[in-house]
Order: C-alpha cells, then structure tokens, then sequence
C-alpha cells in the first residue's frame, strides 16, 4: 500500500481501499502486522529500483525528494525573495524568526522596494561621493533660485541614511498624499501634483501657460517639499514665496484631504512690500506687467484673484481629484485641457465621458465660473454638420442651425418625460438629422474646412482649419459670484486628438481647448463610481 501511494502521489488506490473495506476487523489486523507489499509492488519496486541505478550509477532505490524549510536557503536567496514582496508585509516578515528579521536589514532589499513602489531611482551612497549629484538633485528639484554656495548647507546628510528609513519613515508614510489635488482657493481652484522626485516627496502646483498660448506646455513651481534631514525624521518645509524653504507643516484631515501650513510666513514676503509682490506676482502669473494690459476690467480681475489668493499663502486645504476613465469607444482620449476664457486668461479643465453625454470640468476657475463647475455640456447623439466655409461666416446660419437642434432636443426630452410618466420606458435614442443633411448623426469622420463665423471673438486667432465633426452642446454662464447661472447652447467642434473648441453662441465668443502633455502617477480613479462622486463633491464645494 505504500508503494502504492508513492507511486501515485496521492495515497492508496480505489482498488487498495476497496480491499480494506471488505475485510473484517479480524483481517484489518493481521494485515496490519504483515508488511504494506505484495509480489506485484515488489516487482513494480524492483523494477523502478534498477532503471534509477542505471540511471545515476550511485545509487539502487530511488530516495523521496529532500524537503527544505525556508530557513534552509542561504541568504543571498532569501534577499532576493524578501525583495520582492511588498514592502508593508517586511514588517511581519521580521517577526517570525531572529535570522529573517537580521536578513531584512540588507538595504538591497528596501532599495528594491522603493524602486519599484515608489520610482527611486537615485543611489544615497553616490550621492555623497560626487558632489555633483547633490548640486543637480537641488537645483532640478527642490529650488533653483539659491545659488550654488548654500547646496551643502541645505542638503540632507544621506552618509549614515538607509532606504530602509526612506521607505519607511518617507515614502510609506507619506503615501497617501500621492497624486492629484485641487486646492480649496476659493473660486479659482487649482492644480496640485504631489509625486516623488528623486529622495523628495514634493508638491508642484502646475499652471496654465500664458495667456492666450494654450498650445505651449504647462509650468509648474514647488509648494512644498518632504525629506530626511536624518534618519528617523521626516521635514517638511514651504517653498512659496523668493527666499528658500522655511519651516512647514502637513496635515491629512481624513480620507483624500490634507492640509499644509507655513510656520514662518515672513519668508512670503518681500522687501519692497505689497506692490512689489504683486509686480513679481503678475509676471510669473500673466507673463506681463500691469502696464501692458490695457483692459480695465481685466485690470480688476487680475488685482482681485492677486488679493483673494495671497489671503492662501499660509494654510491650504486640498481635495483628491482623479483623471477619467477612458473607453474604447469614447470620441477622444479624456483627460485635461486647457482652454482660453477670455477675460479670465487660460483655465484647466478636465474633459470625461458619460455615455450618450461628455461634460468639460473646470479645475481652475474664475469669479463668474468657479473650479469645480460643468463649463460645458456635449450631447453625443446630436451631432451637427456645419454649412460650408462661406456659409459659415455668417453668424446668423450657424446660429440657426444650432436653435434647431435645441429645439429637437427639447422635444425628445419632453417626449421621453412622457413615456416616464405612462411607464413605457425611455425607448431607443432617437437619431438626429440635420435638415437637408442625410446622416449627419453617424459618428464617421469626415474632415472638413471651418472658420470662425464673422463676429465670435476669440482670445487665439491660431486654431486649426479643420474639424473632424461637430456636436449640440451647452455652456455654462452666470455674473459676477456665480449669479443667475445658465446653460446656454452651442457648439462643440472636435479637431483632432489633442485640440477641442466651444462656440459660445449666446456670448459670440469662441473658447480653444488643448490637451495637458502630462503623465500623472496615482491619479487613476479606483472605480467609475468614486470617480462620479469626486465630480459630484468638488462640484458641491463651490454651488
């Protein structure tokens, strides 16, 4: 019966269990005393004794497998194992056993986990052999404006520091302020990127270019920034303001908020007061002096978002946002943009798709629209063929073809409260068609030549001369405050992959959308559900 049981790897046969259940207790006994063979195993034995001596040549019976316990492997195996488990079961890891918690003491293990968790890549014991690579990690990361003669001063002392203190007392530590965050500014929003860059973990604001350039890249400056000075002991420290970084403070409040703090303040302020704040301020924000804007109201807008903002300067609270999920049918790769609103200069926006609908999100917001609004509705199952190039410059044509599809979208809506209310359901989604232009509904690109009717302003005259198709929409506007908002219509045009526009039909103004070439880290919503629901509470914040 053994034999048997080795030859099958599992334990007796049917047959050899079929044979003791019909013996009797008597049997059961007798058979226990003689030895677990027959003539047949022996035979089967022998024979698979022989080929394993022909085999090998040293030995004459086949030997089970060697079992071998983990505390069997030499070290150097053991650190390659430990290295690639996450970094939050190490701790566990060390509990069990005096050589396994000795082992995890190999840095090599929690450089690895920082590498692949985290994306550090910097080596601590180059750091302190060339100089060179302190001087580059300052100057890239943390502040380009000190000079050179203050990097020794200011740098951590990575000789006697580990990456199992950078993991631990860091980057795990840390973690959950990974990732995207719009700051509670009032109406203007905001966008934040907290990543880790290199040994830091720091927060860049990123900033819409210059006003009206919205196909140049985005610009950034660091709010804060989080390293070891020494080993067991995270700083934190603000980087606002022209003269270095200073004492700071974070806070994480609950679940996707935190909050950071100045301690010392003064480090904001400049020499030459308020006015020279405000100079500095508008060149690095509207890339001009006040002398070259020439609009007096947007002179006020200006001098008004430099006031409310500066009330920020020392305490800040910020809210998880997420990038949107992306389909395979959706019309374009969503994400965000950015987008020229007149008077208010360049804002970000994100733009997410909801089935027959996408909606434009504004991150950034102004006095009349707030951060956290839906900018702009699309309805995707009323698309809109535009006249040719001549009739399109006619204001007057354009608009009457969007009143149109208005108002058939105001009748499918009526007609489909209806049905809701005799309970016959939503039916299927009615296709539209343009007057006189047979299948204008079908989503096939067709490129065709478009221009600006005669009398929409707009902020870039750069925009492209082509679109790949057009769609009903509306657009939200209000007063000063968010007074008396409304949806009113228009259209949007879809030019390529990257680059959106907006035809404010109310305002005869025209808005240009261009994607934000940015990779972001830890920004993926876990589910569709909890990316609705951030929509739905950055939205209640400024209602």
């Amino acid at each position: 019966m053994a034999v048997c049981a080795r030859l099958c790897g599992v334990g007796p046969s049917r047959g050899c269990r079929r044979r003791q259940q019909r013996r009797d207790p008597a049997e059961t006994a007798a058979a226990d005393s003689e030895p677990d063979t027959d003539l047949e195993e022996e035979r089967i034995e022998a024979g698979a004794a022989e080929l394993g001596s022909e085999c090998s040549g040293r030995s004459s019976s086949p030997s089970p497998p060697p079992r071998c316990s983990l505390l069997e492997l030499p070290p150097e195996l053991l650190v390659e194992i430990f290295a690639s488990l996450p970094g939050t079961d190490l701790p566990s890891l060390a509990q069990v056993c005096t050589k396994f918690c000795r082992i995890l003491h190999n840095d090599t293990i929690w450089r690895r986990r920082c590498r692949e968790e985290y994306g550090v890549c910097e080596n601590l014991r180059k750091l302190e052999i060339t100089g060179v690579s302190c001087r580059d990690v300052y100057a890239k990361r943390i502040n380009p404006r000190v000079k050179s003669g203050r990097f020794m001063k200011i740098l951590p002392d990575y000789e006697h520091m580990e990456y199992r203190d950078v993991y631990t007392c860091l980057l795990h530590r840390y973690r959950h302020i990974l990732g995207l965050w719009q700051p509670d500014i009032g109406p203007y929003g905001g966008l934040l990127n907290v990543v880790v860059d290199g040994l830091f973990i720091i927060g860049w604001m990123y900033l819409p270019p210059h006003d009206p350039h919205v196909d140049d890249p985005m610009r950034f400056k660091p709010l804060f920034r989080i390293h070891l000075m020494e080993r067991k002991s995270a700083t934190v420290e603000c980087m606002y303001g022209h003269r270095g970084p200073h004492n700071g403070h974070i806070q994480i409040v609950k679940k996707d908020e935190f909050s950071t703090k100045c301690n010392q303040t003064e480090h904001h302020r400049m020499s030459g007061g308020r006015q020279e704040e405000f100079r500095t301020w508008l060149r690095e924000e509207w890339g001009r002096t006040l002398e070259d804007i020439f609009h007096e109201h947007m002179q006020e807008l200006i001098l008004m978002k430099f006031i409310y903002t500066s009330q920020y300067d020392n305490c800040l609270t910020y809210r998880r946002i997420y990038l949107p999920p992306s389909h395979p049918d959706d019309l374009i790769r969503p994400g965000l943009f950015k987008g020229t609103y007149g008077s208010h200069g360049l804002e970000i926006v994100m733009l997410s798709f909801h089935g027959k609908h996408a909606r434009v999100t504004k991150i950034t917001g102004d006095p009349n629209i707030p951060a956290g609004q839906q900018t702009v509705e699309i309805d995707l199952m009323h698309r809109i063929q535009l006249p040719n190039v001549e009739n399109l410059c006619n204001f007057n044509e354009l608009s009457r073809i969007v009143l149109e599809a208005q108002e058939q979208v105001r009748q499918e809506e009526q007609q489909q409260e209806g049905r809701t209310e005799d309970g016959e359901g939503s039916g299927p989604p009615t296709e539209v068609r343009e007057p006189g232009n047979e299948g204008a509904a079908s989503l096939k690109e067709e490129p065709v030549q478009f221009v600006l009717p005669v009398g929409v302003s707009s902020r870039n005259e750069n925009y492209p001369r082509t679109c790949r198709m057009c769609f009903y929409g509306t657009g939200l506007i209000a007063g000063h405050g968010f007074t008396s908002p409304e949806r009113t219509p228009g259209v949007f045009i879809l030019f390529d992959e990257d680059r959106f526009g907006f035809i404010w039909l109310e305002l005869k103004s025209f808005s240009l959308y261009s994607r934000v070439q940015a990779t972001f880290r830890n920004a993926d919503a876990p589910s569709p559900q909890a990316f609705e629901e951030m929509l739905k509470n950055i939205q209640s914040l400024t209602s």
